[in-house]
């Protein structure tokens, strides 16, 4: 079955497209200018991208400004939203080393617009900087009121090119209005930690989780016994790999990740090229290093390749395959304690391997695969984020009974 379809030929700059209009029922985009914005652009012309989400994002923000100077805040809150989104959106497929200037004004842009929608808030979030080794963890603390109650909290890990920002949209909002607090934050190689401390990713996140349990627990209004853990995509990889570790959570939810990553990679490979490939063979060393080489090259088929480099910090293609190696949840599954909610989408090959997860756990576990039929069977459930809420969240409710 295919992905859905949008406006764009090109299969990745449509899933953008997707992902950032999956945003709208949580104020992240308005589908109209969105959709708009998209048909401007012509082919897989990345500086093509580029202008035309900025230039929305500029407009949007323009808006939100004026409005705010009118005193018109729910106008300005949601404006300044609408930009912030647009400006990850700029900025996402420039993401490759070394740094494009652009992709970080279009960060500093997307974090200053959303903390401006943000301060609008009837309970504006608290902006946080959690302890971690030698530097501080950018987030956002969202409390369902002022009470400073112990409530039920969730814990919010991204992805490869996904920011605290955006986890707002995609997470924060939906866990906030069914009475959870919402603690979002970049970890290494993520968002503002990757662009402005340079930090890249790696594979021990119950090293990077367990400083930020340490400081949620510390807070009044968080439970410590009703914290739980929710990863989308990476994070889906992520977030049961810290729970593996770190087992003061009360549950995981492991939205559309894979298993392995390395295996992942091999799989691709054609078996006799494959083969020679893990034997180290230099023929086939060398041929699978020129493909990735020249598939590095292109436009969108090549964007991962060059997303990985920078996220992972290597400078090749081939060194970016060998940084996968640790990103395996093999003999680590099986050490997760708290019940566990696995999801893929029908249609995503990243998370086709979910099933292997599913397979190694001993914990409680709750499998959906999401399909095309309901329109969620991308990655992630783009299309379909609020049907994603409520099966993941009535799972989770039933566990954690957030309005107690």
């Amino acid at each position: 079955m295919t992905k859905t379809r949008l406006v764009l030929k090109d299969d990745l700059l449509d899933t953008q497209v997707l992902r950032t209009i999956g945003s709208a029922p949580y104020g992240g985009a308005d589908i109209g200018e969105a959709l708009a914005t998209a048909r401007t652009i012509h082919g897989t012309d990345l500086d093509g991208w580029f202008g035309a989400w900025n230039a929305l994002a500029d407009r949007v923000s323009s808006l939100a400004t004026e409005a705010e100077a009118a005193g018109m805040r729910e106008t300005a809150r949601l404006a300044y939203w609408r930009a912030s989104s647009y400006y990850r959106t700029a900025g996402v497929m420039l993401i490759a080393a070394p740094l494009d200037p652009r992709l970080v004004e279009s960060s500093h842009l997307q974090t200053a617009t959303f903390q401006r929608g943000a301060a609008l808030m009837e309970q504006p979030p608290e902006i946080i900087e959690i302890p971690f080794e030698d530097t501080t963890l950018p987030g956002y603390f969202f409390a369902v009121d002022d009470s400073e109650r112990p409530r039920a909290t969730v814990i919010l890990t991204g992805g490869y090119d996904s920011t605290k920002e955006e986890g707002y949209f995609y997470n924060a909002a939906a866990a906030l209005a069914r009475g959870y607090n919402a603690l979002v934050f970049d970890g290494p190689g993520q968002g503002a930690v990757l662009v402005d401390q340079g930090i890249p990713l790696r594979a021990d996140w119950e090293n990077v989780v367990t400083p930020v349990v340490d400081y949620a627990i510390t807070r009044p209004d968080v439970d410590p016994a009703r914290v739980a853990l929710i990863g989308p995509s990476l994070g889906a990889h992520l977030a049961p790999r810290a729970a593996s570790a770190e087992h003061r959570l009360a549950a995981c939810i492991a939205d559309c990740g894979v298993f392995d990553m390395y295996a992942s990679f091999l799989s691709r490979l054609p078996g006799p090229l494959r083969s020679g490939f893990e034997a180290g063979h230099h023929t086939a060393v060398s041929a699978v290093r020129e493909m990735l080489d020249h598939l590095a090259k292109q436009p969108t088929a090549g964007w991962s390749l060059r997303r990985g480099m920078l996220v992972h910090g290597v400078g090749t293609p081939l060194e970016y395959v060998e940084a996968m190696k640790p990103f395996s949840l093999v003999g680590r599954a099986g050490a997760i304690q708290c019940p566990t909610f696995v999801c893929n989408g029908e249609n995503d090959d990243i998370s086709s391997t979910a099933p292997e997860l599913v397979a190694a756990l001993t914990c409680p576990t709750e499998f959906v695969t999401f399909t095309a039929a309901e329109g969620a069977g991308d990655h992630c459930e783009l299309g379909a984020r609020t049907l994603f809420h409520a099966r993941a969240f009535d799972w989770l409710d039933a566990l954690l009974h957030p309005t107690d």
